[in-house]
C-alpha cells in the first residue's frame, strides 16, 4: 500500500490487522481486459486483486552513481533492493561506506523476471545494460558492487521459499565465519499479467483475493509485491558492538518435499 514504506508502518499494518490488498492498479494492466470469474476462459484470470507497491518506476540513479541509461535497463527489483538495503543499514546505525572491503555477504531471494518480459516486447529493447539489468545474479551482485563488499553474493530462486532460503544461507555463512555481517532479503514486483494468468489456469489463485490458509474454504493464494532487507550479525558480535537488536534467529533448516501429489504441492511429512 502507498502508506506503508517503513518497518514501523509495516508492523502497524500487521498488528492492526489492516488489509494491504487492492484491485490491480491501472499502472500495471487494465484488469477489465483480463478478468473473468471463469478461469477456463482463454487469456483471462479469475482474480482482480493483489498487493502492490506504489511508484515502482521512481529511482534516484545519481545517488547510486548509476547513469540514467543504465537505470532504465535495470529491473525495478534491482532498484528497489538498492534503496531498501541502504535504508536497512541506516536503520541499523551502520554507515554503508564503513563496510567497504569487508567480508559482508549478500543473499537475495528473487524469482520473478517480469521486467525482462516487458522489455522484450518493445522495440530496440536490447542495449549494453540489458543483461546486467535483468539477471538474477546481478540483483545480489550489484549490492556488493555498489557497497564494495567482498563476501559471498548470491541470488536465490526457490520460488515461494526464496527469501527464507536466503536467510538460511546467510545464517550458515555467519556461523562458519565466512562472513561477519550479512545483508539478506527478498524482492518481488508484478509488472505483467503473465504469471497471474498462468496461476489462474493452474487453479492456484484465490478468486476473492484473500488467503484462507488451512481453512476449509481455501481456494488459492494472493500475489503481492514488496521488498525487505535484514542486517544479520552473530549475536555476540551485535552485543559487543552495542547494535540495535530487533530479533533473534534461533535456528533454520532447508529441505525439499520430494514427491507429493503434484509438482507445486507441499508435503507435510517431508516438511516436518
Amino acid at each position: 500500500p502507498s502508506d506503508v514504506n517503513t518497518p514501523e508502518q509495516f508492523w502497524d499494518l500487521l498488528i492492526s490487522e489492516k488489509e494491504g490488498i487492492e484491485d490491480v492498479p491501472a499502472s500495471r494492466w487494465n484488469i477489465n481486459d483480463y478478468y473473468d470469474p471463469d478461469p477456463a476462459i482463454p487469456g483471462k484470470m479469475q482474480t482482480r486483486r493483489g498487493g502492490f507497491v506504489s511508484n515502482v518506476s521512481e529511482f534516484d540513479a545519481a545517488f547510486f552513481n548509476i547513469s540514467p541509461r543504465e537505470a532504465v535497463a535495470m529491473d525495478p527489483q534491482q532498484r528497489l533492493l538498492l534503496e531498501t538495503c541502504w535504508e536497512a543499514l541506516e536503520n541499523s546505525a551502520i554507515a554503508p561506506s564503513s563496510l567497504s572491503g569487508s567480508d559482508t555477504g549478500v543473499y537475495v531471494g528473487i524469482s520473478n523476471n517480469d521486467y525482462d518480459r516487458l522489455r522484450s516486447r518493445t522495440q530496440n529493447s536490447v542495449d549494453a545494460y540489458s543483461a546486467t539489468g535483468n539477471a538474477f545474479s546481478i540483483a545480489a551482485n550489484r549490492l556488493s558492487y555498489v557497497l564494495n563488499l567482498n563476501g559471498p553474493s548470491q541470488a536465490i530462486d526457490t520460488a515461494c521459499s526464496s527469501s527464507l532460503v536466503a536467510i538460511h544461507q546467510a545464517c550458515q555463512s555467519l556461523q562458519t565465519g565466512e562472513s561477519s555481517l550479512s545483508l539478506v532479503g527478498g524482492v518481488n514486483l508484478i509488472l505483467t499479467p503473465d504469471l497471474t494468468l498462468t496461476f489462474s489456469k493452474a487453479r492456484m489463485m484465490a478468486a476473492d483475493g484473500r488467503c484462507k490458509t488451512f481453512g476449509n474454504d481455501a481456494d488459492g493464494y494472493v500475489r503481492a509485491e514488496g521488498c525487505g532487507v535484514f542486517v544479520l550479525k552473530r549475536l555476540s558480535d551485535a552485543q559487543a558492538n552495542g547494535d540495535p537488536i530487533l530479533a533473534l534467529i534461533k535456528g533454520s533448516g532447508i529441505s525439499q518435499d520430494g514427491r507429493s501429489n503434484g509438482l507445486t504441492a507441499p508435503n507435510g511429512p517431508s516438511q516436518e
